[in-house]
């Protein structure tokens, strides 16, 4: 089921390929301001002389990470109009995303320790299933799949 742009049989379907290939070039125009804040942002921190706070490695990681997630998007809104499987791709971005709060986990953002325990728990759950989720799906033959 692959988006077929010469298909002007169905109107709907047609105008749900251009949709598609629109959104993927607005997350295109995305990447590249974000590429242009994540070299700012780098820049103000050498000028500064902070690029050695933690902090704020951390959150020109988590920029950096929010980056990786719009490419993966884009991956799959391609994969999707060239009729390729997409789940793949949709939980290796699940796996950057969740990577992502792993690493701007702070005890501060919490109310309590029971319930900085508690996101800790629940995170420590999504990394297992999405990366179990991820080698099962490694391990599966699927019709379409082109191998990387």
């Amino acid at each position: 089921m692959g988006l077929d742009l010469d298909d002007a049989a169905d109107p709907a379907a047609r105008a749900m390929e251009w949709l598609v290939l629109g959104a993927a070039y607005f997350l295109l125009i995305l990447f590249l301001i974000g590429v242009f804040d994540l070299f700012v942002s780098l820049y103000r921190l050498l000028v500064a002389g902070t690029f050695t706070d933690p902090a704020e490695v951390v959150a020109l990681l988590d920029s950096v990470l929010l980056l990786l997630i719009i490419v993966e998007v884009h991956r799959t809104l391609v994969a999707y109009a060239r009729g390729q499987p997409v789940l793949r791709i949709v939980v290796s971005a699940a796996i950057i995303a969740i990577s992502r709060r792993v690493i701007s986990f702070r005890l501060e953002d919490y109310g309590s320790g029971q319930e900085a325990l508690l996101a800790a728990a629940a995170i420590a759950v999504l990394v297992l299933a999405l990366s179990v989720g991820y080698s099962l799906l490694d391990r599966v033959s699927v019709p379409g799949r082109v191998e990387l």
